[in-house]
């Protein structure tokens, strides 16, 4: 894993090309320094945990390349993914903000760089710097507002309907590849399954059928869209 690492040259915070589009992006000069002098970087491989469920924060993630699953086990004993990340997006933060313990597992979907920084560092500049803590504010919300639609969706949407929403949904969050159509990642069909709340059997049969119907293809285990009106239909959102 080490040598993996070396071949990715770490720059400093104020350099980072994800930081204008962060709420580190408030942080003034001193501070990017501080922040840059007590960080640590490492690589986690595809499937690697980078944080348990139930254990406690010890600081801050922030993800430099790669995308991470946030999941949860249900009473049911059942896997729930309940949000994703990607380059650029911090996670672990709620956790340090409510002095409790996680309340989810992360996991690299690919193989992920990710940026720690210690708790302490980062709360005292959370106390600090009010652009900063309106930024986490913001964050919060904007976290807040999606975990809510997704239940909405779950509650009042037919099971067709919620698998082409997740798949417009990965289109989305994680982009497409150069041909414009390819979804910009890899996930399981349980994965998938789970985004859309449904099992992982309905969710191959769903996507059989999509592929059927020529509104997808199945490339592998990349999916590409080949008709996204009608998949817009079938979620049910506007175009």
């Amino acid at each position: 894993m080490k040598s993996f690492a070396k071949k990715v040259e770490v720059p400093s915070c104020e350099k980072c090309r994800n930081f204008n589009h962060s709420s580190f992006c408030s942080l003034n000069k001193t501070e990017q320094y501080q922040f840059s002098e007590h960080k640590s970087f490492n690589l986690y491989k595809k499937g690697q945990v980078i944080f348990y469920e139930g254990n406690q924060p010890q600081g801050l993630y922030c993800i430099y390349s790669g995308k991470v699953k946030i999941h949860k086990l249900g009473d049911d004993g059942k896997d729930q993914i309940v949000r994703l990340a990607k380059t650029g997006n911090i996670i672990g933060y709620r956790a340090l903000l409510s002095a409790d313990n996680y309340y989810a597992t992360a996991t690299a979907l690919e193989n992920t760089f990710v940026c720690f920084f210690p708790k302490a560092i980062y709360l005292n500049l959370l106390m600090n710097n009010p652009e900063f803590a309106m930024e986490t504010i913001k964050m919060l919300s904007g976290n807040l507002r999606n975990a809510e639609q997704m239940i909405t969706n779950m509650a009042q949407k037919q099971v067709r309907e919620r698998m082409a929403g997740a798949l417009l949904f990965l289109k989305d969050f994680f982009g497409l590849e150069d041909d414009s159509a390819t979804i910009n990642t890899v996930m399981t069909r349980q994965d998938i399954g789970n985004i859309a709340g449904t099992t992982t059997e309905t969710s191959i049969r769903v996507l059989s059928d999509f592929n059927k119907n020529k509104i997808i293809r199945i490339v592998g285990k990349k999916i590409k869209i080949l008709n996204k009106k009608e998949l817009s239909r079938i979620a049910n959102i506007a175009e």
